[in-house]
């Protein structure tokens, strides 16, 4: 077995509302900021997989990052590969 290292990054759909995202857009003038737009906020879970394969350690990520770290209905994730021992990607 082998410990295999991912980040899931979790954020709202394109269409769905993003009120963190629009308080932050909305104070970076306050911040003498200027030409930043379309903020979107989200979040980053890092966890350590151990299993046989690289590729059975990202099926156990997705289906946690499907079910436990996402809303499907409005939130989108994507999967990072951070520490790969075997050098498979």
């Amino acid at each position: 077995m082998t410990a295999f290292r991912f980040a899931v990054n979790v954020a709202p759909k394109p269409g769905i509302l993003d009120p963190q995202g629009r308080a932050v857009e909305g104070s970076l003038g306050h911040l003498g900021i200027e030409g930043v737009s379309a903020v979107r906020v989200g979040r980053r879970v890092e966890l350590t997989v151990t299993a046989a394969t690289a590729a059975n350690a990202r099926a156990i990520v997705e289906r946690l990052a499907g079910e436990l770290f996402s809303n499907p209905l409005i939130e989108a994730f994507e999967i990072e590969l951070l520490d790969d021992p075997g050098g498979a990607r």
